[in-house]
């Protein structure tokens, strides 16, 4: 069975409803996005952030998996796929993929501040002051913030290294380290990608783009791909 290695970004849950920094216009009530997602931001102001992510979390429990998710699901019949995301909801999970990597965490996991292996699950959407890891320290949101290492890249190179076919979804490929693992992928994979918008991906040629939303085009993918 081929394996179909799928990048996907912030447009891939943008049409289950979730708003993204970029529609945010990088504010969020007025605080810039670096003071509720950097390092700095989380030891000027742990509350500010902790409410933030809460919000977040409560909105994603309101919204579904679209039809792009549903729709990488159904290529599992026919493909060995495996997901590379850099979202932070669990909508791939919700919707039934089987493989998934999360290269900037997961927005419904919290993790200890002194012990980063020491991960756990959030009941509900809320993680508050005073939440511990059992080795006493302050949990925070399980999400890369700026300026920090993403420790799946490694990973993530790994599985598109042996990408059959490589498809891109929702994402500008303008964020690195997740722009860079398009250098990963093997000079004779098809690369398709899936974007209402023209994506520029340097250093490749011969890239086939659907100009769709998620939910279409991976219908349009789907029957693109059936003689590969």
């Amino acid at each position: 069975m081929k394996k179909l290695v799928v990048l996907t970004g912030a447009g891939m849950s943008a049409e289950s409803g979730l708003r993204t920094f970029r529609e945010m216009g990088g504010l969020w009530e007025e605080h810039d996005v670096y003071e509720v997602a950097s390092p700095a931001g989380w030891h000027k102001d742990r509350s500010l952030v902790l409410r933030f992510y809460n919000e977040r979390r409560k909105q994603l429990l309101k919204t579904l998996p679209n039809k792009g998710h549903l729709g990488l699901v159904e290529l599992e019949k026919e493909y060995e796929v495996w997901i590379v995301t850099q979202n932070v909801d669990d909508l791939h999970e919700r919707a039934g993929s089987g493989r998934i990597l999360h290269l900037h965490g997961e927005l419904r996991k919290s993790r200890s501040t002194i012990d980063p292996k020491l991960v756990y699950d959030i009941e509900g959407w809320k993680l508050e002051e005073g939440d511990l890891c059992e080795k006493g320290s302050q949990l925070r949101p399980h999400v890369v913030w700026f300026g920090e290492a993403v420790p799946a890249i490694k990973e993530a190179a790994r599985i598109v290294s042996f990408a059959d076919i490589f498809v891109i979804i929702g994402t500008s490929m303008n964020v690195y380290p997740a722009a860079g693992l398009i250098s990963y992928v093997p000079g004779t994979t098809p690369i398709y990608v899936i974007d209402p918008n023209m994506v520029s991906v340097a250093g490749h040629s011969g890239i086939q783009h659907i100009q769709k939303s998620a939910g279409e085009g991976v219908q349009l993918l789907r029957k693109e791909i059936s003689h590969e």
